[in-house]
């Protein structure tokens, strides 16, 4: 039982404004942000609250200091939450990031850009800059790394929402 707090995107005189439509959230483990345009289809709030609403349950079952987490860490909290979409709410509600690469071109970025920095903490500049993109680091390579390492780890082991929630982030690049 968590606060959520609304704010709205893309309104004239919103808080925030963007010229497309769109959706975004931030979550932590005491409350939730969701950010909101105007929404043709109303299971794309639900995805959203999904993806968030699964950030906050890992970050209260994993504990310990959110400026400790590693770039793994980060990696698959975002992919373990578009997996959880995928179940509640269907492909078609998946983030554009999910298919951004394919899997044959993420082995030759995960080994370009990720694997020897999977340890960086998330106050590194590095973390963010892997995890969103950045300069000649590709567009969300770290959030679409993630979707991908869940999406074969689970092909080969059991889902369970539940056990999501505190699986380590380790297990999913054994």
């Amino acid at each position: 039982d968590i606060p959520i707090f609304l704010f709205p995107l893309n309104q004239s005189r919103g808080l925030f404004k963007r010229s497309e439509k769109g959706k975004s959230g931030v979550s932590f483990p005491d409350k939730m942000f969701l950010f909101l345009s105007d929404l043709d289809d109303p299971k794309e709030l639900e995805a959203l609250f999904v993806h968030e609403y699964h950030h906050v349950c890992r970050l209260n079952k994993l504990k310990g200091n959110m400026d400790e987490y590693t770039l793994l860490d980060s990696i698959i909290i975002e992919g373990l939450a578009e997996y959880e979409v995928l179940k509640s709410c269907g492909e078609k509600y998946l983030a554009k990031w999910c298919k951004m690469y394919s899997e044959n071109e993420m082995e030759g970025l995960w080994e370009r850009f990720l694997s020897d920095s999977l340890n960086s903490k998330k106050k590194e500049r590095i973390h963010d800059y892997l995890l969103y993109g950045h300069g000649r680091i590709p567009r969300l390579l770290g959030y679409s790394a993630g979707f991908l390492l869940v999406q074969k780890y689970f092909s080969k082991n059991q889902y369970s929402t539940k056990r999501s929630f505190t699986i380590p982030a380790s297990k999913f690049i054994d």
